[in-house]
């Protein structure tokens, strides 16, 4: 059993950044596929970026290419998604993902643990 916590979410100018930040409980974190999905409302939840186990690839929507970044530390059991440039299109909640095994196909759809939630809202 995962259990996912999220943090850092808040209310931020546009232009403006955040790191968000996931702390996962149990063993084997490096053994899992981590990610970040968001869902504004009235949407569904979409992927935001994913990285494998070992950190050494990564996968971003379009949408955020270039402005975000997700990174893992698996000393600390912990994913982070650092977000620059923030747009008022970027409000949501965003939610952490443990999927095990490989990043591939891993979507809102498909993954093992997810967290509660951060909310993070970007005013114009």
């Amino acid at each position: 059993q995962v259990q996912l916590v999220e943090s850092g979410g808040r209310l931020v100018q546009a232009g403006g950044s955040l790191r968000l930040s996931c702390a996962a409980s149990g063993r084997s974190f490096s053994s899992y596929a981590m990610g970040w999905f968001r869902q504004a409302p009235g949407k569904e939840r979409e992927s935001v970026a994913v990285i494998s186990g070992s950190g050494a690839s990564t996968y971003y929507a379009d949408s955020v290419k270039g402005r975000f970044t997700i990174s893992r530390d698996n000393a600390k059991n912990t994913v982070y998604l650092q977000m620059d440039s923030l747009e008022p299109e970027d409000t949501a909640v965003y939610y952490c993902g443990a999927k095990r095994g490989g990043p591939g196909g891993f979507s809102p759809l498909r993954g093992d643990y997810w967290g509660q939630g951060t909310q993070v809202t970007v005013s114009s």
